[in-house]
């Protein structure tokens, strides 16, 4: 029986503890699907959607869905709409399926029923299959006959069928618009049922004629039925039918823009004012001034805050695009007028301080914007404006905590961070406004504005230590709260004061955040709060927070991560004490650091799990390991030209190799071997960003600084003693105008920019190396070790977890068991592959395609030792490929000519939308055994024996059935 079951796993996968639960999986199912019970059907029927998203390969999913076929051709029509309801919750998973003519006959023989709703789920049906079945005539037949019946269940199943169809086949689109438009324009046709039918008009868009035709008959539509419920219908399917075409947009943004105007309507005008958001968000770039200024004219005229609303909503989304600058250039020939071009300008000057919070928010959301895009244009008043208009909506939202106000608080706040970032000469005012207004505010306004103060502080040192004072004293208001929102408010806070202490934090400051966390007893906010201090280089505070943690978690792992952090914290915080010209306390706090290091990564490692490996965690703290010890390592290097002086005969040596280099003695191949070491360190940082796919951009740009740090150090050895003369400082010159991210890398660049001006001083001078080379060497070591490390978001928390899960064709029974395959013969690998997301699917970045790539070694050789050339030893290929749905497929044809065994392993990258390579993995490995085949067997028998093959085989070879 066992090996019964195990003839029946599929082949796609191998057979071992997986393979057999799904094989248990789908041998339950299918007793269940046969029992006499209906509630036991009813059950296995809508268990297959959690079977399919945990075994997502064809085998398994052609499988179940003819088994889910079977049960909606014999079944009744509850079991049908079970069927139906799985086939829709399962629809990217229908393309897997293998024998879609046989799944198609079974559902399809329902469709001849003389039950009318048989006929309609069978219909639904076969619309939620039409991406897979476009071109099926015989269900295009089904559904113009379906149209015409007596049984209204029926014609709006068949009207559900006509819709998916039409979106995706151009032939049945063509065909059955006629129909269509008979119907609607046909007397006997009701009209809840033409209602019904106008929204299939959306999807002719396949080739112009067909747009243009059905743009017409909705244009007769309108005009025809001048009925609220049918204008409204026709007027969406006509914007949705231009968004789709794109060659009417502008057409379709002038007919709304009419209606808005000209008809008397409100529920039209909110039609008109919903679609022309949805062109706004979609095509920005078609809108022209006129379009602009007539929906500004719109809004002052409109007596309706509802309606104005919606017109400051269209008009907000368009001033964040390219049409606010369309909107304020001059045209070509003409001068610019100042009244009429900057009515919108007006408009949100008189929204800014409307009694209606969201139309002051969408004011005061324009004049950013206004004031974000147009900055060639002196517009000092605007910027102005704008900030009182934030003030004011700051001031107003902050005392209320309703929903509402909460959402009109983090439009105003994100304005403020928008504002600030283009306009830095605002910054003052917008801080000193929130801090003021801190003081007053409801504490769920309080997080956001702390949100937005850490936001400000970070992109800008706005936060004086002037300004601590003002915060502690909130931070010991807040702890003697009792609301439910102080934990996340001490934490908030304590974000803005780590944020806004560039230096070290004092012992005053540490001893009130402290004596605030032990009243509020939660080690979850002390664990954010220190998470935050690591994150800002806060590190003394961090470990002095984990230390008070350690004995507060349940788990050894939980313990072990925390250790780690305290180790890690600790460590960063004896490269504080570091001072320039004083190398023995630079080497002796750089060992204190390694030693605390080298704990920690002990820890880190207890902490990790098979489901939590801690991959990124691990790999960037052996880095930062292997970075302190070449730095050690180089200033022992420096410290080596006064400590070991060359020898005797060192000028010798160098006038005879011609390297005057070498008179220095061995300092010149330590600090070769230094600048190697750097340059692997580069190496290595690189290939913990490909690897980082899931990590922020803060985390990323972290990863980054620590390689330019590496790349810094080997471009200084070569310039200043190894090579001066063809060193190039072109490629290094810093960009004075990046706009910067953090307080930890505006540090770094200054201190990048600070070696790189000491090392071009040097160049070329006081040849081959002095002790001005070497200070410099290690004064810059020191001044980047003292910059205090962040530990970034992706240290800590991982927001978008993206995973490839691989699985080969044919594959053996055990893993270690190789596949058998003739040498004259090629495998055709299979490589099938799903892409596996958290959460938040897409949230940084997304997948484009996979990179697959497929090598074979030959580990052990059988048969004579004879010469073989190199490119039948190998195998090198690599293939590109799009997931569909998440799901991809591909084949490889491998050639085995050497007997033995061979190791295939076949590697998986991603590649995002922007075109950079991740490599992400996973790697899986195969055996092959290449076997001789037998006719070469016997031919080569025969010749062992002395045997002389016979004519006819001697005439044959392995290509002659070719």
């Amino acid at each position: 029986m066992q090996n019964r079951q195990k003839s029946r796993c599929p082949p796609s996968l191998p057979i071992n503890s997986s393979c057999r639960d799904k094989s248990m999986l789908i041998l339950k199912q299918h007793h269940s699907l046969r029992s006499g019970k209906l509630g036991e059907q009813c059950e296995a029927v809508v268990r297959f959607p959690r079977l399919f998203q945990k075994y997502p390969f064809p085998i398994l999913i052609n499988s179940a869905f003819l088994k889910l076929a079977d049960v909606f051709r014999v079944g009744n029509n509850f079991l049908r709409l079970c069927v139906l309801k799985v086939t829709q919750q399962s629809e990217k998973h229908l393309e897997k399926i293998l024998n879609v003519d046989e799944f198609v006959k079974r559902v399809f023989s329902v469709i001849h029923s003389n039950d009318p709703v048989a006929r309609a789920i069978t219909l639904r049906m076969l619309g939620s299959m039409a991406s897979i079945i476009p071109e099926r005539k015989n269900a295009h037949h089904s559904i113009r006959q379906s149209l015409d019946s007596h049984d209204n269940v029926e014609v709006e199943a068949a009207i559900f069928a006509a819709a998916n169809f039409s979106a995706q086949s151009k032939d049945f689109a063509a065909g059955i618009c006629n129909k269509i438009s008979e119907m609607i324009q046909g007397l006997a046709t009701p009209v809840d049922l033409k209602l019904k039918l106008i929204p299939i008009l959306q999807h002719m868009h396949h080739d112009a004629s067909l747009a243009s035709s059905s743009r017409q008959l909705l244009q007769q539509l309108v005009t025809s039925y001048p009925s609220t419920k049918m204008v409204i219908v026709t007027l969406h399917t006509f914007t949705l039918l231009a968004a789709s075409s794109l060659v009417d947009i502008p057409k379709q943004i002038q007919l709304l823009l009419q209606y808005l105007k000209n008809d008397p309507r409100k529920a039209v005008k909110r039609l008109a004012i919903q679609d022309l958001k949805l062109l706004a968000n979609k095509t920005p770039h078609t809108w022209s001034r006129e379009n602009i200024q007539a929906l500004c004219e719109s809004a002052l005229q409109t007596p309706y805050d509802s309606l104005k609303l919606g017109m400051l909503s269209v008009l907000s989304t368009l001033s964040g695009t390219i049409a606010i600058k369309q909107y304020f250039s001059s045209a070509p020939g003409t001068a610019a007028t100042t009244v009429r071009s900057f009515d919108l300008v007006k408009l949100a000057q008189e929204c800014c301080y409307h009694n209606n919070r969201g139309i002051a928010a969408h004011g005061v959301r324009i004049l950013t914007n206004i004031s974000a895009s147009c900055q060639e244009k002196d517009l000092l008043p605007l910027e102005q404006d704008a900030v009182f208009g934030l003030e004011s909506l700051l001031v107003l939202c902050s005392q209320d905590d309703s929903p509402g106000a909460q959402a009109t608080l983090k439009i105003t706040l994100t304005c403020m961070v928008k504002l600030v970032k283009c306009r830095p000469h605002l910054s003052q005012s917008v801080v000193e406004s929130l801090l003021t207004q801190l003081h007053s505010a409801q504490d769920a306004a309080r997080i956001l504005m702390c949100h937005c103060l850490a936001a400000i502080a970070m992109q800008l040192p706005v936060l004086a230590d002037g300004m601590l004072g003002d915060l502690m004293d909130l931070y010991k208001l807040i702890g003697r709260s009792t609301t439910d929102k102080k934990q996340e408010l001490l934490v908030s806070l304590a974000t803005v004061i780590f944020v806004s202490s560039q230096k070290a934090l004092s012992s005053e400051i540490k001893t009130v955040i402290k004596q605030q966390l032990e009243n509020a007893s939660n080690g979850w906010t002390a664990y954010r709060i220190a998470r935050q201090a690591s994150r800002m280089g806060n590190h003394d505070m961090a470990r002095e927070l984990y230390q008070s943690l350690l004995t507060q978690v349940a788990s050894e792992h939980f313990y072990f991560w925390l250790n780690s952090l305290k180790e890690f914290s600790h460590a960063e915080q004896c490269l504080t004490g570091l001072q320039e010209d004083n190398y023995s306390s630079a080497l002796s706090c750089i060992a204190e650091a390694l030693k605390s290091y080298h704990k920690g990564i002990a820890s880190l490692t207890a902490a990790s799990t098979p489901l939590n490996p801690l991959s990124f965690q691990c790999g960037f703290v052996k880095l930062r390991i292997d970075l302190l010890q070449a730095f050690s390592q180089l200033i022992c290097t420096c410290n080596s030209l006064k400590t070991s002086p060359p020898p005797a005969i060192a000028t010798t040596i160098a006038m005879t190799s011609g390297n005057d280099l070498q008179r220095c003695g061995r300092i010149s191949n330590q600090m070769k071997h230094s600048m190697e070491e750097f340059r692997n360190l580069a190496t290595r940082y690189g290939d913990l960003y490909q690897s980082s796919f899931d990590a922020d951009s803060a985390t990323l740009r972290n990863v980054e600084l620590q390689q330019q740090s590496c790349l810094l150090i080997s471009h200084a050895i070569e310039a200043l003693i190894l090579d001066p003369e063809s060193a190039s400082f072109q490629e290094y010159s810093s960009n004075g105008t990046a706009h910067v991210e953090s307080e930890y890398e505006r540090r770094m660049m200054s201190v990048f920019n600070h070696v790189l001006e000491e090392v071009e001083s040097l160049n070329r001078k006081y040849a081959p190396v002095s002790y001005l080379h070497t200070a410099c060497l290690c004064n810059a070591v020191i001044a980047l070790l003292k910059v205090p490390l962040s530990f970034q978001r992706y240290f800590f928390q991982k927001l978008q977890s993206t995973s490839i899960k691989l699985a080969l064709s044919p594959s053996p029974r055990n893993p270690a068991e190789p596949i058998a395959v003739q040498n004259n013969q090629q495998l055709a690998l299979k490589v099938e592959g799903v892409v596996q997301h958290g959460s938040k699917p897409g949230l940084f970045r997304k997948i484009q395609s996979v990179c697959l790539n497929v090598s074979s070694v030959l580990q052990s050789k059988a048969g004579q030792d004879y010469k073989i050339p190199i490119d039948n030893m190998t195998n090198e290929m690599e293939q590109r490929v799009e997931p569909h749905n998440d799901y991809f497929s591909t084949q490889f044809l491998l050639n085995f000519v050497i007997l033995g065994t061979h190791n295939i392993t076949v590697e998986s990258s991603v590649i995002d939308s922007n075109g950079i390579t991740w490599k992400t993995g996973p790697k899986t490995t195969i055996f092959v055994k290449s076997l001789e085949d037998p006719y070469s067997q016997q031919v080569r028998l025969q010749q062992q024996q002395g045997q002389p093959p016979s004519q006819q085989q001697q005439q044959r070879t392995a290509y002659s059935r070719f």
